[in-house]
């Protein structure tokens, strides 16, 4: 017996990203093979060898919210309240017509603010506990981005984050997803957001040797290609707004496409590697197309997880081939990674808005940077240019240290 599901459809999007702080800054970037990578401006990088990072620039918190209550915020946080402020406001929800307790909020951070703990901890250190900031707690931990976003906007329905690393973005909009389908809300704001660009962080990365040591930024996030070395660290957040088809098409909503499937599985293999023969990866991507009642053939572009390390590109090539068999050579690939870096736990937020784009748009961006594909990453990775293509259905993959898998489906609304 099946068990009847609301159609759950895209009606807004918000984004603070390397290459633009609004979507379509972000979506022109993209189209124009912008990269957003430069050298490394919020500390001194002598003793680094890591130099290179993807920052936001010309970001002020107050700009979207009243200055006290961005003071009271950490990075990360007013990311995630500026892309979903965007997002809402192109979703035209009205919450004074709307039932708050029905509308929700799934926003995670794969790290949560590392300033607010370096700079608290040297202080606890230099001038002792009394010193330290009476709101470092709430201002650090990673559920803040959903809380901050519900307090700005009234949302009073579900709230909550996942946290599982790269993949945070991506397994937030698919819970987010599934909140819908089964009719816990009508209405759900979900992404990720990031800001670990910090002394600490691009020092633990480093020393995982995950980080580019690149010094071009045109040849450091280079996905598939045969010098790759690495993933250059970004920032930002990718929010959309979420809601039954019944509840958008009552209020007359713009509808950009159909969250047709979410699939997550668990490699079960490594802290830091996924499992070599792909098969975790693989295994999400077949359940998001069983969940979207698609079959290989119907996948007309992926946006890759592609970082650039080695191991997930030669891995995650491998994942693509085993759940798509012979589809994988006819399939449009790509990496936004290649001009906006790494947002860890933003990434799939992002990502998948790049999907929807690429759907209304019928424009698959390239992978900037890609020049010699490496052995073993035989596919189409839109080298060069990007390509104009009528796409029907979208997949968006995210794998996390932990081995956390998690693909989302999108479709042009019918």
């Amino acid at each position: 017996m099946k068990i009847m599901r609301n159609r759950v459809v895209v009606t807004g999007l918000g984004a603070i990203t390397p290459i633009g702080n609004c979507v379509e800054e972000f979506w022109k970037g993209l189209k124009e093979r912008k990269v957003g990578i430069g050298p490394i401006s919020v500390f001194d990088t002598e003793d680094y060898k890591v130099k290179l990072a993807a920052e936001v620039k010309g970001f002020e918190g107050k700009d979207y919210m009243d200055p006290k209550t961005a003071k009271r915020m950490e990075r990360f946080s007013q990311f995630a309240v500026a892309a979903a402020k965007e997002a809402l406001e192109n979703s035209g929800l009205d919450m004074e017509k709307e039932d708050p307790y029905r509308v929700g909020v799934c926003i995670g951070s794969g790290i949560g603010s590392l300033q607010s703990i370096e700079r608290e901890y040297k202080k606890l250190l230099d001038k002792g506990p009394n010193r330290v900031n009476p709101l470092l707690v709430p201002m650090m931990i990673g559920n803040m981005a959903a809380g901050n976003v519900a307090i700005q906007f009234g949302l009073k329905g579900k709230c909550f984050n996942v946290v599982t690393a790269c993949a945070t973005g991506t397994h937030s909009i698919g819970e987010a997803f599934r909140s819908i389908q089964y009719g816990e809300a009508d209405v759900m704001v979900a992404g990720g957001t990031e800001a670990s660009i910090t002394p600490l962080s691009i020092a633990g990365f480093g020393a995982l040797t995950a980080l580019s040591t690149s010094q071009d930024p045109l040849r450091a996030s280079i996905p598939f290609d045969k010098e790759r070395d690495g993933f250059v660290m970004g920032e930002g957040a990718g929010v959309v707004v979420l809601e039954s088809l019944e509840h958008a098409l009552a209020r007359g909503a713009r509808i950009y496409g159909e969250l047709a499937g979410y699939g997550a599985t668990c490699d079960a293999y490594h802290i830091t590697s996924p499992a070599e023969d792909g098969s975790g990866a693989a295994k999400a991507m077949e359940m998001a197309m069983k969940d979207a009642e698609a079959a290989p053939g119907d996948i007309d572009y992926i946006n890759a997880h592609g970082t650039g390390t080695h191991h997930n590109d030669l891995f995650e090539t491998k994942a693509i081939k085993l759940a798509l068999g012979d589809q994988a050579y006819k399939v449009h690939i790509n990496s936004t990674k290649s001009m906006v870096g790494h947002l860890l736990g933003a990434a799939g937020g992002v990502e998948f808005i790049a999907c929807v784009k690429a759907i209304e748009e019928g424009f698959i961006h390239a992978t900037a940077g890609l020049e010699t594909e490496d052995e073993g990453c035989d596919l189409d990775y839109t080298k060069g240019e990007g390509v104009e293509a009528d796409i029907r259905y979208a997949m968006s993959n995210s794998l996390g240290f932990g081995g956390h898998n998690a693909t989302l489906i999108v479709k042009k609304y019918e």
